[in-house]
C-alpha cells in the first residue's frame, strides 16, 4: 500500500471512530427541560453542538474532494465528481442531514481507496515489467593497453562495443556473444521459466538474465534501439490508445452529468414553484433533499473508473504472460476476430530448416553442397542458413563475388570463377534450366553451374508441438476462417495445412504478394462482420502486420519490425500465445460489458426511485459507491490470465 493509500485509510478509520463517538454522544448528552430556564434556547444549542461536532470528521474525511470540487469551479471544470459529491454533502449538512452527509463522504472516500488499491495492483504488473530495464553496464575498455572494466550507464554504450555479462546481471543492450556459455532467463520478457542456453555467436537480447557463466558480449545496437526499450516504450504508450467503449464512456460522462445537474436543479425548484401556484406547502426542503440524493446517485464513478481500469489490468495482466498490447482498442478488436492468418515459416513451423537429402547429377555430394552453400553465404534467409549449417565447413568468402539475392527465387553467385545458380523452379526456368522433378514433400533447392543443371537440394521445415493445438483451438472458439500464406511450394503448403487441419492456404507467395492475398481475403463478403488478424514472425511482414485490424507478430524477440509493425506481440514462438490473447481480449470485454450494464441499470431504477421521493441518501450512497466498488472488483478480475482449458 502506497503512503497516499495509508493516509487516506487512516482518516476512514479515524472518521469512523469518531462518527460512533458522537452517536453514542447524542443519545447519552441531556440538556436541561426546567421551566425556569425556559428561555435558554436549548434545542437549537443542541443542535448546534451536534453540528460542530459532525463538521470535524466531515473535515477530516472529505477536505481534499472539496479542495478537487473548488480547484474544478476555478479552473471552469466544473461538473465532475468531486463537484457532485460537494454539493451533496454541503446540502446535506444544511438541510440538517449531518451523519448523512459525512457518511456519503466516507463511503465514497472508501471506494475511491478500492479503486486506488486495484490500480495499484494493475500497475506493479507492468512494473514488474519494468524492472528489465538495466540500471549499468560493464564496459570493456584499453588504457594503455590495459583492458579496463568500467561500470557506466546503458545510455553511453555505443553499438559495436564489448559488454561484459557475470552471474546474475542483465543483458544491458542486445548483442552477440563473443566469448563464455551461459544459460540466460528470459521469463521477464516471455513469460517462459525455461532458461535457453546460449553459446559463442549466439544472439541475446537486453532485459534478459544472464544465470551462470561470465560472457562477453558485441552490442549490435545502441540502448535506445535496444529491445528492452522498445518493449518499454510500447507499454508506457498502451494507455493512450482507447478502445471504443473507453471513448463512449468519456462522450457519456461528458453528457451526463451535465444532464443529471440540471435535471437536479429541476427537481428542487419546479415541484415547489407548482406547489405554491395552485396553494399547497410548498416543501422546498423535501425536494431540495430528493435532488441532492438525485445528485449522488447519478456520480458516473463506476464507469469512469472501472472501464479504463479493467483495459488497463487486462494489458498489464497479458504483459505478465508475455503479450504486450499496444492499446485498450487492440483488445476490444481481439474479442471481434472471427478470421486468423498464419504465416507458416516461424510461426505455424520453428523455421529451423535441416537437409534432409542431396540428389546429384554428375558433381559429389559434397561439391554440390559446397557449391550451393558458398552461393548462400551472404544471405540470411533460414534456408541459406541451413544449407551453410550442413555444409560444416568455413567458408571462404572472397572466393564468391557478384552475389544477387532475388527475393522469393533463389540467388544468383560466381564462386570459384564458375556461374552458380541456387533456387527454386521459377529461378531456374527464368534462366533457361530445366529443373529436375522431385516427389519429396518438402522444400527443393536447384542448383545449376556454369548453365547446366547439377542436381537438387531437399530441405524440411518442422512444424511446432503447438501448432496443431492452437489451430484447433481457434476452431473450437468460434474463429469462422484459418488461413495460411506461404512462399512454399504448392506440396509443402498442402501438407503442412493438411496437418493443421487448415482448410485454406495460398502457396508459392512472393512477399509482396502476401499483402495481395490478404486484401483479397478481407473484401470476401464473409470477412466484413468481425475483425481479421495476421500472425507472423514479424521480421518481414510488416506490410501485412499493418494492413489487418490486429497485427500479431509471432515470436518477435529483438525484431524493430515486429514491435513497430505488429498491434500485439507476443513475446516467444508459441503459437498458443494467440489463444491467450484472444482470450484475455473476450474476457475484458466481457467484463467491460457487465460493468457498463449493472451500473446503468442500477443508477437508473435508484434515480427513478430518487425522483419521486421513494429512496434516501442511504441507498443513493449504494447507487454511487457500492455500485463502484462491485464495477472496480470485477474489473480487477482481468489481471487474471485465463487458463488454455479446453473450450
Amino acid at each position: 500500500m502506497t503512503k497516499k493509500q495509508k493516509k487516506t485509510l487512516i482518516r476512514i478509520i479515524v472518521t469512523t471512530v469518531l462518527l460512533i463517538v458522537i452517536a453514542i454522544a447524542e443519545n447519552t448528552i441531556e440538556f436541561p427541560n426546567n421551566d425556569e430556564i425556559q428561555a435558554v434556547p436549548w434545542d437549537e444549542l443542541k443542535s448546534r453542538i451536534i453540528l460542530v461536532m459532525y463538521l470535524f470528521p466531515y473535515a477530516i474525511i472529505g477536505y481534499d474532494i472539496l479542495k478537487k470540487a473548488y480547484k474544478g469551479i476555478v479552473h471552469g471544470q466544473v461538473l465532475d465528481e468531486n463537484f457532485l459529491m460537494a454539493v451533496a454533502t454541503i446540502g446535506s449538512m444544511i438541510l440538517g442531514e449531518y451523519r448523512e452527509g459525512v457518511m456519503v463522504m466516507l463511503l465514497y472516500q472508501i471506494g475511491e481507496l478500492f479503486q486506488s488499491v486495484a490500480v495499484g495492483k494493475s500497475r506493479r504488473n507492468i512494473a514488474a515489467l519494468m524492472d528489465i530495464r538495466p540500471d549499468v553496464a560493464n564496459l570493456v575498455t584499453e588504457e594503455n593497453g590495459e583492458e579496463i572494466i568500467r561500470t557506466v550507464s546503458p545510455d553511453e554504450v555505443e553499438k559495436g562495443s564489448i559488454l561484459v555479462v557475470s552471474p546474475g546481471e542483465r543483458i544491458p543492450i542486445d548483442g552477440i556473444v563473443i566469448s563464455g556459455d551461459s544459460t540466460i532467463d528470459t521469463s521477464a520478457l516471455t513469460g517462459e521459466s525455461v532458461p535457453r542456453s546460449i553459446h559463442t555467436g549466439d544472439e541475446v537480447i537486453s532485459g534478459t538474465i544472464n544465470q551462470n557463466g561470465v560472457i562477453r558480449i558485441r552490442t549490435t545496437k545502441p540502448f535506445g534501439e535496444s529491445t528492452v526499450t522498445k518493449i518499454l516504450e510500447l507499454v508506457e504508450n498502451a494507455s493512450s490508445q482507447k478502445s471504443r467503449s473507453e471513448n463512449f464512456i468519456t462522450r457519456f460522462a461528458r453528457v451526463y452529468t451535465p444532464f443529471v445537474c440540471l435535471f437536479a436543479l429541476v427537481i428542487a425548484v419546479i415541484p415547489p414553484i407548482i406547489n405554491m401556484v395552485i396553494g399547497n406547502d410548498a416543501n422546498f426542503r423535501s425536494f431540495i433533499y430528493r435532488a441532492l440524493t438525485f445528485l449522488v446517485i447519478s456520480c458516473p464513478c463506476a464507469m469512469v473508473i472501472s472501464i479504463p481500469l479493467g483495459f488497463f489490468a487486462g494489458i498489464g495482466g497479458a504483459s505478465r504472460a508475455g503479450i504486450l498490447v499496444k492499446g485498450s482498442n487492440y483488445l476490444e478488436a481481439l474479442s471481434k476476430i472471427d478470421t486468423v492468418i498464419f504465416d507458416k515459416t516461424g510461426t505455424l513451423t520453428k523455421g529451423v530448416f535441416k537437409v534432409v537429402s542431396i540428389h546429384r547429377q554428375e558433381l559429389s555430394d559434397q561439391q554440390l553442397l559446397k557449391y550451393a552453400a558458398y552461393a548462400e553465404s551472404f544471405s540470411s534467409h533460414p534456408i541459406s542458413r541451413s544449407i551453410v549449417n550442413a555444409y560444416g565447413i568455413d567458408i571462404d568468402k572472397s572466393l564468391v563475388s557478384d552475389v544477387e539475392e532475388i527475393s522469393g527465387h533463389g540467388v544468383l553467385a560466381n564462386v570459384s570463377g564458375s556461374k552458380v545458380i541456387v533456387g527454386n523452379d521459377k529461378m531456374m526456368t527464368e534462366n533457361g534450366i530445366e529443373p529436375a522433378h522431385c516427389h519429396d514433400g518438402g522444400t527443393i533447392i536447384h542448383i545449376a553451374v556454369d548453365g547446366r543443371y547439377a542436381g537438387h537440394i531437399h530441405i524440411s521445415d518442422v512444424i511446432k508441438d503447438s501448432s496443431p493445438k492452437a489451430v484447433s483451438d481457434l476452431h473450437k472458439m468460434g474463429i469462422s476462417r484459418t488461413i495460411m500464406l506461404t512462399g512454399d511450394a504448392e506440396k509443402v503448403a498442402e501438407k503442412v495445412a493438411e496437418t493443421l487441419s487448415i482448410k485454406e492456404y495460398r502457396s508459392e507467395l512472393l512477399p509482396g504478394d502476401k499483402v495481395s492475398a490478404v486484401e483479397e481475403i478481407l473484401n470476401t463478403p464473409k470477412n466484413k462482420k468481425g475483425c481479421t488478424a495476421f500472425v507472423g514472425d514479424g521480421i518481414n511482414d510488416a506490410p501485412v502486420l499493418t494492413r489487418v485490424d490486429v497485427g500479431i507478430a509471432m515470436g518477435a524477440l529483438g525484431s524493430d519490425a515486429a514491435i513497430e509493425a505488429a498491434d500485439v506481440v507476443i513475446m516467444d514462438d508459441d503459437p498458443m500465445g494467440v489463444i491467450k490473447a484472444i482470450r484475455i481480449g473476450k474476457k475484458c470485454m466481457r467484463i467491460a460489458y457487465e460493468n457498463i450494464y449493472f451500473a446503468i441499470g442500477v443508477k437508473v431504477i435508484v434515480l427513478i426511485l430518487s425522483a419521486f421521493g421513494l429512496t434516501n441518501m442511504w441507498l443513493a450512497v449504494f447507487a454511487d459507491v457500492g455500485v463502484m466498488i462491485l464495477a472496480v472488483l470485477n474489473a480487477i478480475r482481468t489481471l487474471r490470465i485465463p487458463h488454455f482449458e479446453r473450450t
